[in-house]
């Protein structure tokens, strides 16, 4: 073991903590800025010897570091808890601990602090074993005593280096991963309308709430039956995430398959909720769902809610909002309670109908916390009435959107469709 510098011995300020005695513009610069760039490095040693070897290395290689030292794999664990402190950057980890040794050390370092850099501690003869403790997750390895001042820092940094890039890609991979299941789930919440003809056009538009964009549960369809009637569904799962995502599709798909084999109206609500009940995480899950019947000639359009939201009906006149009969939403009732009624509106010889979930007009617009309603949305639609149905539904969104940015944006999906259809000749 060589000797210290100068005959200095460490201070010791506290337990696991190592203060070098050198030059407060090497160790503890004056400069909080500068202070906070210091490396923090955690040495697992139980060996002093090999400690002071350690921290004196440290202190001749010019590298800003806050060191603190740990005896044993259960001090390390307090030390990595953040509880005294940030966690460490970096592990200096010895093999040969009280209560652990060779590649078990690293597995439980790397499991108390994932994001930590590894350096594993080694003696001439365990080279082999420092190359399989890089293979299990540390970033590098030094024998004890070979390695020089310029060698232990630059080992130091380039660990850190390399940890950072790693969780990185990992972080990368993931960000693809999600944005992958994003994209599935989505087509499978969103699906092109199956139409036939050319007596409905359909403007569709889903917006997730969240930065990261991960969908919820809101999901809409249409489909045109052999006989010319356009059926149409909207919904919303409650609740946001994978989960509920993944229950919109399955609502979606069974209602497609519902109506083209022919089933309409509340019993089609009534199979939708067998469906929910089935495959739903958890007994507090429900969905409200409207759908519309279109049919040839569109004198009249049928409608069945369940704890859905109103329809805007367009026409050459304006924009009015229509309340029809309501019952709950799906999954609320028990089993077999036929509590949805059918209802129908007059509509206009050429105009356009425009379902929504409540993300559209449930965004706060004032620091009071007010949120835009159903009437406030009215409002925005009936200034927005002139424009074609694209340019309609845009600026519904755009505006509410716009109108919610300063006071917490919307927290809700929002899901938009609109089917239009001309004078019927």
């Amino acid at each position: 073991m060589r000797s210290p510098v100068g005959g200095r011995d460490p201070e010791v300020t506290g337990p696991g903590t190592l203060v070098p005695q050198v030059p407060p513009a090497r160790v503890a610069p004056a400069d909080p800025a500068a202070a906070d760039s210091r490396v923090a490095v955690l040495l697992v040693e139980d060996d002093d010897g090999d400690a002071l070897l350690v921290e004196e290395t440290l202190r001749d290689s010019g590298l800003a570091v806050r060191l603190t030292r740990a005896r044993s794999l259960a001090e390390a664990r307090r030390e990595l808890s953040g509880e005294h402190g940030p966690p460490a950057e970096c592990v200096l980890l010895d093999l040969h601990l009280p209560d652990a040794r060779g590649l078990d050390a690293v597995g439980q370092v790397l499991e108390m602090s994932p994001r930590a850099a590894v350096v594993v501690l080694t003696g001439l003869a365990e080279e082999g074993v420092g190359l399989a403790a890089v293979a299990a997750g540390a970033q590098d390895y030094l024998i004890k005593g070979v390695f020089e001042p310029t060698v232990l820092a630059r080992s130091v940094r380039y660990a850190v280096q390399r940890r950072q890039i790693e969780q990185a890609a990992v972080a990368l991979e993931a960000g693809r991963m999600r944005a992958q299941e994003n994209s599935r789930l989505e087509r499978g919440l969103l699906p092109s309308p199956l139409l036939h003809g050319a007596g409905v056009q359909v403007v569709s538009r889903y917006e997730p709430s969240r930065a990261l964009g991960l969908l919820s549960g809101d999901f809409y369809d249409v489909v045109e039956a052999p006989d010319g009637t356009v059926h149409a569904v909207i919904g919303d799962v409650s609740g946001h995430g994978p989960d509920e995502a993944a229950l919109g599709v399955c609502l979606r798909v069974a209602w497609r398959s519902f109506t083209l084999a022919g089933v309409t109206g509340t019993d089609v609500c009534e199979l939708m909720q067998k469906v929910l009940v089935a495959e739903r995480t958890g007994s507090e899950i429900f969905a409200t769902v409207t759908t519309v019947e279109l049919p040839p000639g569109m004198a009249k359009a049928e409608v069945v809610r369940a704890g859905h939201p109103p329809l805007l009906l367009r026409d050459p006149a304006g924009v009015r909002l229509v309340e029809t009969a309501v019952g709950p939403a799906l999954g609320l009732l028990p089993e077999g309670h036929r509590h949805w009624r059918e209802d129908h509106v007059d509509l206009p010889p050429a105009g356009g109908l425009a379902l929504f979930t409540d993300g559209l007009f449930e965004g706060r617009v004032s620091a009071d916390g007010k949120r835009l309603g159903e009437e406030g949305l009215l409002a925005l639609a009936r200034r927005n009435a002139g424009r074609p149905a694209e340019e309609f539904v845009t600026a519904l969104i755009s505006q509410t959107r716009a109108l919610s940015a300063d006071h917490g944006g919307h927290s809700d999906d929002v899901a938009l469709l609109h089917l239009e259809w001309n004078e019927q000749k």
